[in-house]
């Protein structure tokens, strides 16, 4: 992956064209899938250099990126935006198509008792690690229970459970089925009885969704 030298207009352009093409940023100039979750926190896909901009404008202070993808040209164009607007850059990385760790969990409830706010979370299409993000900000954060939480993976969002991503999903049913009828939080459960290698060995998706997400949608 190329390094993009963002100090001369030539390195710039590059990293733009780059992002454009390569990244699909296109399909996001006008299309942002952006929702406000709470009166702190809005989820998104992955912005623009001017969208950044613009949030910045409307009060954000934390920018929250779920991709890493660093070196890539849309990390490098959106850590030198933050650093320009005065916005903290987070990465925190989660996949889309893997049951959560403990490490993440974990880190995720730290990520949210630290950060300022307002803030913003983004993955490429802010569809499904951002949906597992938000599930996890809102019962951490807010102390929405998790059934109720789980509104945040549905496909007002582009979130397609049926398909590989929904083994996201999966995760939190094992828990509402397994851990919280025994009182366990869902950290408890998490770290006494859950095994992700397992989980996702279990987890079965339905064909028609996999050609939806993988071939049609081309989710990352």
């Amino acid at each position: 992956m190329p390094e993009f030298d963002l100090s001369q207009t030539s390195g710039r352009l590059a990293a733009l064209v780059d992002m454009t093409w390569r990244d699909h940023a296109f399909l996001r100039v006008w299309w942002q899938n952006a929702h406000w979750i709470s009166d702190e926190m809005v989820r998104t896909n992955q912005p623009w250099p001017f969208q950044i901009n613009r949030w910045a404008r409307r009060g954000i202070k934390t920018v929250i990126n779920l991709r890493g993808g660093f070196g890539t040209s849309f990390h490098q164009l959106e850590r030198d935006t933050c650093e320009r607007l005065g916005v903290r850059l987070e990465n925190f990385t989660v996949t889309s198509r893997g049951a959560p760790t403990l490490e993440q969990v974990r880190g995720a409830k730290d990520l949210f008792e630290r950060i300022a706010y307002p803030a913003l979370m983004h993955c490429k299409s802010g569809a499904d690690r951002a949906g597992l993000m938000s599930v996890l900000y809102l019962h951490f954060r807010k102390g929405e229970p998790i059934e109720k939480a789980m509104r945040m993976l549905g496909l007002r969002y582009g979130h397609v459970r049926q398909g590989k991503t929904g083994v996201i999903d999966y995760y939190f049913d094992e828990y509402l089925k397994h851990g919280q009828p025994k009182g366990l939080s869902l950290i408890e459960w998490t770290e006494r009885a859950y095994d992700p290698d397992k989980l996702k060995a279990a987890f079965r998706a339905q064909w028609w969704a996999n050609v939806l997400v993988e071939k049609i949608l081309r989710r990352e």
